[in-house]
C-alpha cells in the first residue's frame, strides 16, 4: 500500500490540500446515491475524488453506483469480493491518489462543510486523524427510536462521538479524516478485524506517536438499522468484537464497556431465580425495565408517540445483544486476531 502511483497535486495557498472519499459499500441502495450526493456538494474549494468499494451486494447497489460513475467523474469504483470492510477500505484506498483521505459508510451523510472543517483541524492540531460526532438520525417511528437511543447516555455511555464532548485527543474516531502518510505508514487497516478495525488502526497510529482528535465541529448524519433484527445483529458484532479488543490490548476495557455483560448476566440470574426459588428474583428484570422506561422520556422529548414507545425496545436490543456478543465472543477469534498483529511502524524521523 506504501506504493502510490498516482499523486494527488500538492496545495498551494490558494488551493487546499486535495482529498479522496473513500466508501465501503454493501446493500446499501437506500442511502448511497444521498450519501455520495452529499459528499460531491461538499463547501470545499479542493480537489475531490470519490472511490466507492463494492462489495457483493444483493439490491441494487451496483446500478446505483455505476449511474453515479456516469453522471459524475469524480465518482470510481473498485471491486470487493470479500464484502468485508476492512477489506473494502484498504482497496479504496489502494485505488485513491490525495494526500487526504476522509472515511465515509454508505449510510452516512456528511455535514455540508464536513471535509474543509476536518482539513483544517488536521492543520491546526497536527493530528494524523480527525473525527467528530455519529450523529444518528432516523426517517421512521422505529428509526427515530433508535437514534434516540443511540444518542442518550443510558444507550451508549459517556462515548464522545456518539453524545458530544470537548475537542482533544482521542483513543479512536468516528469514521476518521486520514492523512495519507499515516495510512500508508501502518499499511492500511488490519483485515482480520471485521469489526473494530479503526479502533485498531488508530491504536497503532497513537503507538507510533500520532495524534488522534476528536472535535464536535465535525459530523455525521447516520442512518440506524432498520429493524429490531437488523440492530440486534449489529449491536452482537459490536460486542463479540470489542471483547477481542479487549484481549488484544489488555487494560483498554472499562466500566462503561462490562456495562452491559453485567446487565445480562444480572438479568438472567434473576429470572432464573424468580422462576425457580423466589418471585424476589423477578426484581432484578424489572428494575432494568424500569430504568430503561424512565431513561427512555427525555431521551424521546420531541419525538411522535409511536416513536418514543419503542425507544425501550431499541434500548434493551442494543444492550442485550452487546453483552450477549461479548459474553460468547469465541478465544479462538481472539487468538486469531492476535496472531495477525501488527507492530505500529514508527515514523523515521520519530
Amino acid at each position: 500500500m506504501s506504493e502510490n502511483p498516482r499523486p494527488g497535486r500538492r496545495p498551494t495557498a490558494e488551493q487546499p490540500p486535495a482529498v479522496s472519499v473513500i466508501m465501503p459499500v454493501l446493500n446499501e441502495e437506500r442511502h448511497l446515491r444521498g450519501a455520495v450526493h452529499a459528499i460531491l456538494e461538499q463547501e470545499y474549494a479542493g480537489e475531490m475524488e470519490v472511490v466507492i468499494a463494492l462489495g457483493p451486494s444483493t439490491d441494487r447497489t451496483d446500478e446505483i453506483a455505476a449511474e453515479l460513475v456516469r453522471e459524475d467523474p469524480r465518482v470510481h469504483t473498485v471491486p470487493n469480493p470479500t464484502g468485508r470492510t476492512p477489506a473494502a477500505l484498504n482497496a479504496a484506498i489502494k485505488a485513491s491518489r490525495h494526500p487526504i483521505v476522509v472515511r465515509v459508510d454508505g449510510h452516512g451523510i456528511l455535514s455540508p462543510n464536513y471535509i474543509a472543517t476536518a482539513v483544517r483541524l488536521l492543520e491546526e492540531t497536527g493530528a494524523m486523524n480527525v473525527g467528530g460526532i455519529m450523529h444518528a438520525e432516523g426517517e421512521n417511528d422505529w428509526e427515530h427510536a433508535v437514534a434516540a437511543a443511540m444518542t442518550s447516555k443510558i444507550g451508549v455511555g459517556n462515548a464522545a462521538f456518539h453524545t458530544g464532548g470537548e475537542a482533544g485527543p482521542a483513543d479512536t474516531v468516528y469514521l476518521g479524516v486520514f492523512r495519507r502518510e499515516a495510512l500508508e505508514q501502518q499499511d492500511g487497516y488490519n483485515e482480520e478485524f471485521i469489526r473494530a478495525q479503526d479502533w485498531e488502526l488508530n491504536f497503532r497510529i497513537r503507538e507510533a506517536g500520532g495524534l488522534i482528535w476528536f472535535s464536535p465541529e465535525l459530523r455525521v448524519s447516520y442512518r440506524p438499522r432498520p429493524s429490531v433484527k437488523a440492530l440486534a445483529k449489529q449491536y452482537k458484532d459490536y460486542g463479540r468484537w470489542r471483547h477481542v479488543v479487549a484481549r488484544y490490548h489488555e487494560g483498554s476495557i472499562n466500566l462503561r464497556y462490562l456495562a452491559p455483560p453485567t446487565a445480562v448476566c444480572a438479568i438472567a440470574a434473576g429470572l432464573v431465580v424468580g422462576a425457580a426459588l423466589t418471585p424476589l428474583g423477578f426484581v432484578i428484570p424489572g428494575g432494568y425495565l424500569a430504568a430503561i422506561t424512565a431513561g427512555s422520556l427525555p431521551a424521546g422529548k420531541g419525538l411522535p408517540l409511536k416513536a418514543r414507545l419503542q425507544i425501550p425496545v431499541a434500548l434493551a436490543t442494543m444492550h442485550m445483544s452487546w453483552g450477549y456478543g461479548f459474553l460468547t465472543s469465541p478465544k479462538a477469534l481472539a487468538r486469531k486476531v492476535i496472531a495477525s498483529r501488527r507492530p505500529a511502524v514508527l515514523r523515521e524521523n520519530a
